[in-house]
């Protein structure tokens, strides 16, 4: 693989049974992403987007086609190395944070290091460093419910950056937030990949959103538009 090109998608589809009809969510998709680009994916409700997004980060495997994430074909991967290589080579955004409420956002952020065996004083100045760069500092201790809106996407992103991911996949991240909540996470998105040349990928119905980055791919009935 080029050492600029951080994902490529070869031929994906991805089918399901409804009925006894055949659904194409995702419809022979072929695309390749570079390093420190930015990528919309967007398209009506029932375009494939997420699903694509998911196929893309290991989450969902394609009914036919081949995804290639540092060197590997990640759907050929035992689940084990699957989740491995998506864990140190992926981060994901989602429109609900996914927070466990229990735990302050510096045990969230912490998370995806210890799931791999990585030690707690390490994650614990790993998680704080990028809380300190999503603008949490003084909100480590703090827990879910008594965090904002905003202040908990933030959370959730730097949870996704913690293991300093080669790709960044962003599911309508700003869906739950008001306009102005919006602008900052946006800010906050392009500002991480302007610092660390991460990949970020966002799927997004918000054309304010997508008019920001350098390319944007349209899908219909799981197929990109020329």
């Amino acid at each position: 693989m080029n050492e600029d090109l951080v994902i490529a998608a070869q031929g994906v589809s991805k089918i399901y049974s409804n009925d006894g009809k055949e659904v194409r969510a995702v419809d022979g998709v072929s695309l390749q992403l570079k390093r420190s680009r930015s990528v919309a994916i967007v398209g009506p409700s029932g375009a494939g987007k997420s699903t694509l997004l998911h196929i893309l980060g290991g989450l969902d495997k394609p009914t036919s086609g081949h995804v290639i994430l540092g060197g590997a074909d990640m759907y050929k991967l035992p689940d084990k190395g699957r989740a491995y290589l998506r864990n140190r080579k992926v981060g994901f955004v989602f429109q609900f944070y996914h927070l466990l409420p229990e735990f302050t956002a510096l045990e969230n952020v912490m998370m995806p290091g210890l799931m791999y065996g990585a030690g707690r004083i390490e994650m614990r100045d790993k998680a704080a460093n990028a809380l300190k760069l999503v603008g949490l500092a003084e909100r480590i201790r703090h827990k879910p419910s008594e965090l904002s809106g905003g202040e908990s996407q933030r959370v959730a992103i730097a949870r996704a950056i913690v293991n300093e991911p080669e790709i960044l996949l962003c599911d309508e991240p700003t869906g739950n937030l008001d306009s102005k909540m919006s602008e900052s996470i946006y800010e906050l998105l392009f500002g991480l990949r302007a610092k660390s040349a991460i990949t970020l990928v966002i799927v997004t119905h918000d054309e304010h959103l997508s008019s920001k980055t350098d390319e944007i791919i349209r899908l219909k009935d799981g197929k990109p538009l020329p």
